[in-house]
């Protein structure tokens, strides 16, 4: 390991101060604490959009075994503040990848920590809730920490997706396709992009604060709400979007934070979570089918079942079957659905996949 010799310091919210070693680059990182109980696939959650503000638990005892491939990116940067492992490796297995996961997190300035008992760590979390922390390889005097924490905002209340979303719209996909769907960028991964243009459909993929004068010019055959990191309802530009495109009574699909905005912009309320649902194994039952789906998630909000009760134009379509919270919603009297897991997964199994395809068939 590169920075072997050097020790590093987590301190939480909460006081609670773990010792373990430096890797990655060397330096102080701060942000939401959330823990991953992924075994695979740590390339991309790093590079998962949603994850910006956060300092990433992965629980899985050894991450990195297998290095770092391009093809494993779901966006052109890592986007975690920071990663917690009880063993991160330098060295890897697969001959087909770039290099050591130190090196990629020295590229893309990441500081990390290992060494840590992460099972004992997420046990805490799933306690007492997320908080923010900050992780340090170069500062070790608790006091000074402390203050760094104070300085760091709450993700109750953030708005992030502008941060992360494409500034210019862009064209992917079959150009002559007859299915055209507008892809409101709100933090996208590459491989949900990549689940619609594989059946055959043209996407044209629109900054977060694009107006709906701008996304309807496009006359898509569908819209799409993408992922993305922070509070929803913090996002009242997306939702007053949302809620004109709905008038058009042309599919919508939502995932992840689309499923929150959908759910907003019909006068359902979000939450924030006491720990979020993170990691590639989360059992997921489809009420209308009765069958039950093994989902990857990502997410730190929900949606209020409350309020679903009192709309009589809304109805829930999925539940999370370890809490019981809501996974999925349809309109009553519109083409429009939406799922909080991640149906692309990527990584993950691939059992929610058909949401893409009855997406493409509302539109046919």
């Amino acid at each position: 390991m590169f920075n072997k010799h050097t020790n590093a310091v987590l301190l939480l919210a909460d006081g609670t101060l773990l010792k373990g070693r430096a890797f990655g680059t060397l330096g102080t990182a701060k942000g939401e604490i959330c823990f991953n109980t992924g075994m695979t696939g740590y390339q991309e959650v790093f590079t998962d959009p949603s994850y910006v503000g956060q300092v990433l638990i992965m629980n899985n005892v050894h991450i990195g075994n297998y290095g770092v491939s391009d093809i494993d990116s779901e966006s052109n940067q890592v986007h975690i503040k920071g990663l917690i492992a009880r063993n991160l490796e330098s060295q890897f297995s697969r001959s087909k990848a770039n290099g050591t996961l130190e090196e990629y997190l020295i590229k893309n300035k990441i500081v990390a920590i290992d060494g840590i008992d992460t099972r004992a760590l997420v046990a805490h979390i799933r306690e007492k809730g997320a908080m923010n922390c900050v992780i340090s390889s170069v500062e070790y005097d608790v006091d000074i920490l402390q203050q760094q924490l104070l300085s760091c905002p709450d993700m109750d209340g953030l708005e992030l997706s502008s941060t992360v979303s494409t500034t210019q719209a862009y064209d992917l996909g079959d150009l002559d396709s007859p299915i055209k769907i507008a892809v409101m960028d709100f933090g996208v991964k590459r491989n949900i992009l990549n689940c619609m243009i594989e059946r055959g459909t043209h996407l044209r993929i629109f900054p977060a604060k694009a107006t709906f004068n701008e996304v309807s010019s496009f006359h898509p055959t569908g819209y799409f709400l993408s992922n993305g990191p922070g509070d929803p309802a913090s996002m009242e530009y997306a939702i007053s979007t949302i809620q004109q495109m709905l008038v058009e009574n042309k599919p919508l699909f939502g995932i992840c934070l689309g499923h929150q905005l959908l759910a907003l912009a019909n006068g359902i309320s979000t939450f924030k979570m006491h720990h979020g649902h993170r990691g590639l194994n989360h059992p997921v039952k489809n009420i209308i089918t009765g069958q039950c789906e093994i989902t990857t998630q990502n997410h730190g909000f929900g949606v209020n079942p409350k309020d679903i009760e009192a709309n009589d134009g809304v109805e829930i379509t999925h539940l999370n079957l370890n809490d019981g919270s809501i996974e999925g919603i349809r309109l009553k009297d519109k083409p429009a659905f939406s799922v909080q897991y991640h149906p692309e997964a990527a990584p993950g199994p691939h059992d929610s996949r058909y949401l893409f395809d009855n997406f493409i068939a509302m539109m046919k």
